[in-house]
């Protein structure tokens, strides 16, 4: 009866965005005060339905309910609770419920916490809101229906994919939807503005907040997601240039962007027509990356590899809307102002190169991932890009884009000094060159290259502090009036420089773990030892492993520095019993921030085993970068002038007349 429940609430879901569509568009139309008004009731009401389908299918798990076809296919009776309940969206139908679950949600928190927005912009808003939500559910209740069920009851189903059954991966799709389709709002935001003809410094301020927090749930679900394909698939890599993760890494380069743009916007009205255009970009290289993963054109472990129908359907979704926003933004592009003018040398100019930078490394993504694609389609020939064409490409277009970031805070507004911010600049500079030097000393020319990239990320890191540190005065005034000045500053302020902080230490990370990576691969049997870099790993004999759903054998390892144990060690090899799948499980171990990381190859009858030992360094500021770029998000997100978006005029004190 709860599926039943389930399922009839998808439709009533659907009957109310059909509405939800049509009524506040046609009221912002003719005015029409009332009809505009069905937006917000109409969104919150959408949400409370698909939450409610969402938590008959999670129950249906829960219980093992195998008269459903999806837990059937997706879940076991043995399988631990949180692999059941991440099991809902560990396949396509249940994923979908959630990616419109996500939807329904971001316009339910317009509908309520956007009091300050015109009516008729909030209508239009939830409008297309509204419609998209119409198109993914009446997506799922036709071809992707996790409601489904089965007779006769089969006993036990057939469990989830091994390699999802991890808490990373419970935890990586729900942060990953937040920021795919919390681009929506952005995309809702700039098609209501086109329809409506009013594109402003304030509707730079409303759309804002909304890009903020998609941008940092995109940025946690890229992060979570690489940890996950680093540890769990037991290829020691952090990057692989698959054709999903770059599907993820595209919306977020454009989100980028946009942030970077509606600044400009909203402080000088001016790049309107590129703001909007970006807004349409990203959330259309949100719905690709959702055709890439569901048609069935790829082969990826990050993939759902269904019916090539449901891929169709997807891109009729995907061409009725952004072929549509596309074609609204011809017919509107003319009658659009460009706003106010800015020298080259400005903070305007700086943000303007930020996004000319992104948007070009975003296009080579793009042709790096399709043309493989494109070319089999039209020939039948198969080619696979990978990390030496991203490598050549994407990563020349960073380099200026990076040394650029610690300018744009230090140059005015309209007309810039940038002989006065590379004065402010130079700590920064010169803490760079002495890393480089240094290393140069150390390390010799062969490293010239790794050492540039230390350097740059110094320069970030060091650029980022020197904003700070130049804004509160530090050194030029007491540190009582310093930290008074600190404490006054802007929120925002605080969250761009954390930002731009986090991109150095990722940057750091990355140089370190492609530069001075090492990797050993030998054949051990119980006693025998390998060494790599400063540290020297026994094989000391093997552990059975026994769990509710798996079987296998550990292979414990001794790791010593110096003739000293620093560490135990146990990669696993287990045996998933009712798909009698096997996998692999890494160990890792964490020095400082850099990691040891040992897989397990074949096991031999002998005992002989064959062993991958890698030595990451700095690794792990490749994920605390993330995390710092995301606490930067979410501090400017606490900035009341963002969360409030353009503020109500006070009304006009009514004089009261003398007696």
């Amino acid at each position: 009866m709860i599926v039943e429940l389930g399922h009839y609430a998808l439709v009533l879901a659907l009957a109310l965005a059909l509405a939800g569509g049509t009524l506040p568009l046609w009221g912002a139309l003719r005015n029409d005060t009332r009809l505009m008004a069905v937006a917000s009731t109409t969104a919150v009401a959408q949400f409370i339905l698909v939450a409610l389908s969402f938590a008959a299918l999670t129950y249906a798990y829960v219980v093992s309910d195998f008269s459903v076809l999806n837990v059937v296919q997706n879940s076991h009776s043995l399988k631990p609770m949180i692999y059941k309940i991440s099991g809902v969206w560990g396949n396509h139908e249940g994923s979908m419920l959630l990616w419109v679950l996500i939807l329904v949600l971001f316009g339910a928190l317009v509908a309520l916490f956007s009091a300050n927005l015109p009516l008729r912009l909030k209508a239009l808003v939830l409008s297309v809101q509204a419609w998209i939500g119409a198109a993914f559910l009446i997506f799922i209740l036709i071809s992707s229906n996790p409601f489904l069920r089965l007779h006769p009851v089969p006993f036990e189903g057939r469990d989830l994919n091994p390699l999802l059954q991890d808490v990373g991966l419970a935890i990586h799709p729900p942060l990953l939807y937040l920021g795919y389709v919390g681009c929506s709002i952005s995309f809702a935001f700039a098609i209501a503005a086109l329809i409506d003809g009013r594109i402003d410094a304030a509707w730079a301020r409303w759309v804002r907040p909304w890009t903020l927090a998609a941008w940092g749930f995109l940025t946690l679900g890229i992060a979570m997601g690489s940890y996950w394909a680093y540890y769990e698939l037991g290829w020691g890599g952090w990057w692989f240039w698959d054709p999903v993760e770059n599907a993820s890494f595209m919306p977020w380069l454009s989100a980028t962007a946009l942030l970077h743009s509606a600044i400009v916007m909203e402080k000088r009205e001016a790049l309107k027509i590129w703001t909007i255009l970006l807004a349409i970009l990203t959330f259309s290289l949100s719905l690709l990356g959702t055709f890439l993963v569901r048609s069935g054109v790829l082969t990826s472990v990050h993939a759902f590899a269904t019916d090539p129908t449901r891929g169709i359907f997807i891109l009729i979704i995907l061409c009725i809307f952004i072929g549509g926003a596309f074609s609204l933004f011809a017919a509107r592009a003319g009658t659009l102002s460009q706003g106010g003018l800015f020298a080259p040398i400005s903070r305007e100019g700086a943000l303007v190169l930020n996004n000319l930078l992104l948007t070009a490394a975003c296009a080579t993504v793009l042709v790096g991932t399709l043309y493989p694609l494109a070319l089999e389609a039209l020939t039948g020939e198969k080619i696979s890009v990978g990390a030496p064409f991203f490598d050549m490409t994407f990563g020349p277009m960073m380099v200026p884009l990076l040394i650029a970031v610690p300018f744009g805070p230090f140059l005015a507004w309209k007309r810039g000094d940038i002989v006065a911010a590379g004065q402010r600049l130079l700590f920064a500079f010169g803490a760079a060159m002495a890393v480089m030097i240094l290393g140069l000393a150390l390390m010799g020319t062969p490293a010239a290259l790794a050492l540039f990239g230390v350097a740059l990320s110094v320069w970030l890191m060091v650029g980022s502090i020197s904003e700070i540190a130049f804004r509160v005065k530090l050194g030029r005034a007491s540190l009582a009036e310093s930290w008074r000045r600190g404490a006054g500053l802007p929120r925002s302020a605080w969250g761009t420089a954390v930002a731009h902080f986090g991109v150095g230490v990722t940057v750091l990370g990355v140089v370190g773990a492609t530069a001075w990576n090492s990797e050993e691969i030998a054949t051990l049997k119980p006693g025998e030892a390998m060494s790599i870099g400063a540290y020297s790993v026994t094989m000391d004999g093997f552990v059975p492993l026994s769990a509710s759903n798996y079987t296998g054998t550990a292979v414990r390892f001794t790791v010593r520095e110096g003739g000293n144990v620093v560490a135990t060690m146990e990669p696993e090899k287990r045996l998933y019993t009712v798909p009698n799948t096997p996998t692999t499980e890494a160990a890792i171990k964490t020095f400082g921030f850099s990691q040891l990381y040992v897989s397990l190859g074949d096991i031999g009858t002998d005992g002989a085993t064959v062993v991958r030992i890698y030595w990451k360094t700095l690794v792990t500021l490749i994920w605390i970068g993330a995390l710092i770029m995301t606490a930067g998000g979410a501090l400017s997100l606490s900035d009341r002038r963002l969360r409030v978006g353009a503020p109500k005029p006070a009304r006009r004190a009514v004089p009261v007349p003398a007696e």
